[in-house]
């Protein structure tokens, strides 16, 4: 156990001091312990690390907003303890900070497993909305319905001590660390990288997860050059505890046998703790190994000169703000009538003023919402209320921002906004059973 600053995770070691680490990365939601059926027989062979996200399972409430940053908390964690090269598996968000590690840091990654793991999660306007949902609710509303989306239908059923676990789990987690995380998962997709992650990887996945299932693995392993599959039968989402023995063999046949080593740039020698002959085991059968796929040949990119064109940027935010349901289909209308409209206002509107630093988003949207109302303009406020509750307001903070509103710019103005807005807010903040 660990005493935790806040550029650092909380993490438990098993296993011989001597050994060579491995890491387990949980999945959002849940803490270190949906690894404890795994560790008695990789805790053999390894020193096993195990690490909790921000605010989960009693760690401090850190939020970390990014996926670059955990991975970050995690080299800061590791760095303390003085460990510079490890094997890591992880599962779902523990596997995309595993990705991470392996494209930003491929010195210190000998070898990956990702679990239940995607290059994009869902969509950004899912995760933004599983926050909004969250920051209404709190989140007995995710924890109720989360081993619907964990585990199979049977298993929830013969299981119940772990489904109550599960729902605890979830339920204990910091609300804001929560939403951070959705934010993290929100913004992460790595698809155009995957050719250059250079470690030895396992994609393993439950065939029944409908979260990120098999297709997503097969997108990871065709990406992914020396990667194999491994697709566990009758297991959903959180496989390593749905099929503790299946994963573990996976595991320690993975790790036994693809373990690069160490580069020493001083002596031009592989170095590396040695790594426990392969076992005998019998475990699911993977498919082939996928043939490499060279990365793509690197673009230099034109000499820039000027001020940068605040397109891109205008485009990123406007996607953020309004979710990418809305700019898709803002954009997929244009036509040679509109065009020009929709480049202006992704390039002035959102990349030159709502990427000013002068005003967070929070206010900015207070200030959006009362011009809204003032100007008469309720098809733009309810995209505009969508935004704001992605942005951070809550619904109590809209009503007051529309009571304010009424008093500047009439009651009949703001009784046709609270009516879009009521509408609005019942949609993004209901729970979906």
């Amino acid at each position: 156990m660990s005493e935790t600053p806040p550029n650092t995770l909380q993490y438990r070691f098993d296993g011989p001091e001597d050994a060579p680490v491995l890491i387990l990365g949980p999945s959002l939601g849940t803490t270190w312990h949906m690894w404890d059926r795994q560790v008695p027989e990789l805790a053999q062979q390894w020193r096993v690390f195990r690490f909790d996200l921000p605010g989960h399972g009693g760690a401090p409430a850190h939020p970390a907003g990014s996926v670059a940053d955990l991975a970050a908390r995690l080299l800061a964690t590791l760095d303390a303890l003085g460990v510079q090269r490890f094997g890591y598996a992880g599962c779902a968000l523990g596997g995309a900070v595993g990705v991470e590690l392996a494209l930003r840091h491929p010195e210190r990654v000998a070898s990956l497993a990702l679990i239940a793991a995607s290059p994009r999660f869902g969509t950004a306007d899912e995760f933004r909305q599983r926050g909004v949902i969250v920051r209404t609710n709190g989140l007995d509303p995710i924890a109720r319905t989360s081993p619907d989306r964990w585990f199979t239908g049977g298993f929830a059923a013969a299981q119940p001590a772990i489904t109550d676990w599960a729902v605890q789990m979830v339920r204990t987690t910091d609300p804001g660390c929560y939403i951070a995380a959705c934010e993290a998962l929100a913004a992460f997709d790595v698809r155009p990288e995957l050719g250059r992650v250079g470690v030895p990887t396992l994609v393993l996945v439950g065939s029944d997860d409908q979260v990120t299932g098999p297709a997503e693995a097969r997108t990871l392993v065709a990406g992914i050059p020396d990667a194999r599959l491994a697709v566990v039968p009758g297991a959903s989402h959180l496989v390593p505890v749905e099929q503790p023995a299946a994963v573990t063999d996976l595991l320690v046949r993975h790790f036994s046998t693809a373990w690069q080593p160490a580069h020493d740039h001083g002596t031009g020698q592989t170095v590396l703790p040695g790594i426990p002959p392969k076992p005998a085991l019998n475990v699911p059968p993977q498919a082939a190994p996928i043939a490499e796929i060279a990365p793509a040949a690197a673009v230099v990119p034109p000499r820039v000169t000027g001020r940068p064109d605040p397109y891109d940027v205008g485009l990123k935010v406007r996607r953020e703000v309004l979710g990418d349901a809305h700019v898709d289909g803002a954009l997929a209308q244009a036509d040679d009538f509109s065009g020009d409209f929709q480049e202006f206002i992704t390039r002035y509107a959102w990349g030159e003023i709502w990427d000013r630093p002068g005003l967070d988003r929070r206010s900015r949207s207070c200030v959006t919402l009362t011009a809204l109302v003032a100007g008469g303009h309720l098809e733009e406020l309810a995209f505009h209320t969508r935004a704001a509750l992605r942005n951070g307001l809550t619904p109590d903070e809209i009503k007051e921002v529309l009571l304010q509103a009424a008093v500047y710019c009439g009651v009949p103005a703001a009784n046709s906004a609270f009516r879009v807005a009521q509408q609005i807010i019942r949609e993004e903040t209901t729970p979906t059973e």
